[in-house]
């Protein structure tokens, strides 16, 4: 036997790149005791999410087509479509434009306090979503610090001038364009939205435009490209994976929001009542039916839009391969 012979026998030749080396003898193994994780991931996934959407696609079944179409195409219940989609589809737009220009100036431009207004936008997650309503229906009130500014502002300059001594100088209704009465109404409700969702886009931004090289950006410039054109033709093309499923994530949360909607809205059928409060109304009537119907409805987009953030990851990986 030859000395390459025995070498090939005593070492199995090198996998090729990329795959694993697997015994002959035994399986290769990356975590101890595989079947029993996998066991428990199949469980827990099972148990939270796929037995619940069963159960509310099962009880749904209960209804004929018929109804089911006559319960979704409810005057009320498509009113409350339209008023969460066009709210979450138009917060989602602003939280794109103004979580992009906070993540850039969070990374790109130092300011006393950055850290401080950087961990300020992790708030809409740890800030319970009742207070988060309460504070804005508070808030924009027609007596309140900003849906009554313009009044605040009158009071005050005709308190100064009653101080020194002279009478009412404005009246109560001289800045009447600086009252913000967004409290029970449909603007109230995107106002919500955007504070729920910004910090989708500006958490998904940041870690793309923090790893961004900057050497691109002195190239574009030294070929005589302007600010605005290194944003547009360099800059953004790179971050727009990041910054769409940022904004997918934004819209997604929006289209499910409760706790924050319900306190600032006014819960009028068929006017500013969401979605989300119209199936708790049909639980609280005891149409489970009905309730899942609308439900299915929702969970049909839900489940587009993560079809549409898990291709629009997949394309950002497949980019920064190739690169």
């Amino acid at each position: 036997m030859t000395g390459n012979a025995v070498t090939e026998d005593r070492f199995p030749p090198r996998p090729p790149a990329g795959k694993l080396f697997r015994s002959p003898s035994r399986p290769s193994r990356l975590i101890p005791g595989l079947p029993l994780t996998l066991g428990y991931t199949l469980f827990y996934l099972s148990a939270l999410v796929l037995i619940p959407l069963a159960g509310m696609v099962f009880k749904t079944t209960q209804l004929s087509w018929s109804e089911f179409w006559q319960t979704i195409t409810d005057p009320i219940v498509v009113a409350s479509f339209k008023l969460t989609l066009t709210a979450s589809a138009i917060a989602a737009a602003v939280n794109g434009v103004f979580g992009l220009l906070v993540a850039w100036v969070l990374v790109r431009e130092p300011f006393p306090g950055r850290r401080f207004f950087d961990a300020l936008i992790d708030l809409p997650f740890a800030l319970p979503t009742a207070v988060a309503g309460i504070t804005f229906s508070s808030l924009f009130l027609a007596n309140g610090w900003i849906g009554g500014l313009g009044r605040h502002l009158a009071d005050f300059l005709n308190w100064l001038a009653g101080f020194a001594g002279y009478g009412e100088i404005v009246p109560a209704d001289a800045f009447w364009w600086l009252n913000f009465p967004y409290s029970n109404t449909n603007t109230g409700i995107v106002i919500v939205l955007i504070f729920v969702g910004l910090p989708f886009v500006v958490r998904t931004v940041q870690p793309v435009l923090r790893d961004w090289d900057t050497e691109n950006e002195h190239a574009a410039l030294s070929l005589g490209a302007n600010s605005w054109t290194i944003f547009r033709r360099v800059i953004f093309p790179e971050i727009f994976p990041a910054w769409i499923s940022g904004l997918a994530l934004a819209f997604a949360r929006a289209i499910g929001e409760y706790g924050s909607v319900i306190f600032i809205a006014g819960n009028m059928p068929g006017i500013s009542e969401i979605t989300p409060l119209l199936i708790v109304t049909k639980l609280e009537q005891y149409d489970y039916a009905g309730a899942t119907a609308i439900a299915a409805v929702m969970l049909v987009a839900a489940f587009i839009l993560l079809v549409v953030i898990n291709t629009l990851q997949k394309w950002r990986r497949a980019r920064f391969a190739g690169a």
